[in-house]
């Protein structure tokens, strides 16, 4: 249903028998839809500058002691939805690749190479930067072409009882195909968070709100996920995932699993597969990444 109320019906006022429909009245109406894509762009700007204020305020006790250094393996947002609860260490500089083999709508895709850029810029603080993907229909009616650039800042906060949680806020900027990405700009606020429930079983999720200007019907649409994972050794760890998007309109849900192996501190190799779990969403996917971090590029 669209963001904008109906407020004149031509069976309401009694011009079904003429067909015309007063000037004013659809210029109001034009008015409401624009003010409407403007509320909902207020809301998203609102939303961004509070997680912005998490994101930069300094946290000094929680940096000194909380967050990753060089030491620390390496941890990446890669292969599931779920994003990692922790943020790179401060001078590392993290990439993260991967290709995916999808079936959907009748369609098989290919899309690559999902590349993210992710530097450590202060204590407990990152930038990162989602490359353009190029998404290949291999057969039937999908499109092809290039996703967004998307542009973000991320977080970690100091949280009591053992809990990691993260603060992002960014923006999908139109520079892709719109039938791949969506028209327009869209800024979201996202939070990672992750627990440690015993020695070899860990907890995670993640809940995301986007706010789509130019698709205000799709305001807001909200992204929960659930992830329960298992270290198989010191560098090899599985987990199942779930991830949900409900948009107001047709809402879908994913199943998957995930693997990751870490062949050195600074090197991993990870593995996805799943499934749709209803008509809207993709019918099965599969798909392999690497990663590495490069350390000391700047500070201590």
């Amino acid at each position: 249903m669209s963001g904008t109320p109906r407020l004149l019906d031509p069976e309401d006022s009694g011009l079904a028998a003429t067909g015309r429909i007063d000037k004013n009245a659809t210029a109001l109406l034009a008015r409401l839809a624009k003010n409407s894509v403007a509320n909902s762009l207020r809301s998203a700007i609102s939303c961004a500058l509070v997680c912005a204020t998490l994101i930069f305020v300094p946290t000094n006790t929680h940096a000194d002691d909380g967050c990753p250094t060089r030491k620390d393996a390496i941890n990446t947002d890669r292969p599931g939805v779920t994003n990692s609860s922790v943020v790179v260490p401060y001078g590392s500089f993290q990439v993260e690749s991967g290709i995916d083999w999808s079936v959907t709508g009748g369609s098989n895709l290919l899309t690559g190479s999902e590349t993210r850029l992710r530097l450590g810029v202060a204590n407990c603080t990152e930038f990162l930067i989602d490359v353009p993907s190029y998404v290949g229909s291999i057969n039937g009616p999908h499109s092809s072409g290039f996703s967004n650039v998307v542009v973000s800042a991320k977080r970690e906060l100091p949280i009591p009882f053992g809990i990691d949680i993260s603060a992002t806020a960014g923006v999908s900027f139109p520079s892709g195909y719109h039938k791949i990405s969506g028209p327009g700009y869209q800024p979201y606020v996202q939070a990672p968070w992750s627990y440690q429930l015993s020695e070899n079983w860990s907890a995670a999720g993640m809940f995301t709100v986007t706010w789509f200007p130019s698709q205000s019907e799709k305001n807001p649409t909200f992204g929960p996920t659930f992830t329960l994972g298992r270290s198989l050794t010191p560098s090899t760890n599985m987990a199942i995932e779930y991830g949900g998007n409900y948009n107001h309109q047709r809402p879908t849900h994913v199943l998957d699993t995930l693997g990751q192996w870490r062949f050195s501190k600074t090197q991993q190799l990870d593995f996805q597969a799943g499934f749709g779990l209803n008509s809207s969403s993709v019918d099965h996917f599969f798909g392999i990444g690497y990663s590495f971090r490069l350390d000391a590029l700047f500070g201590n």
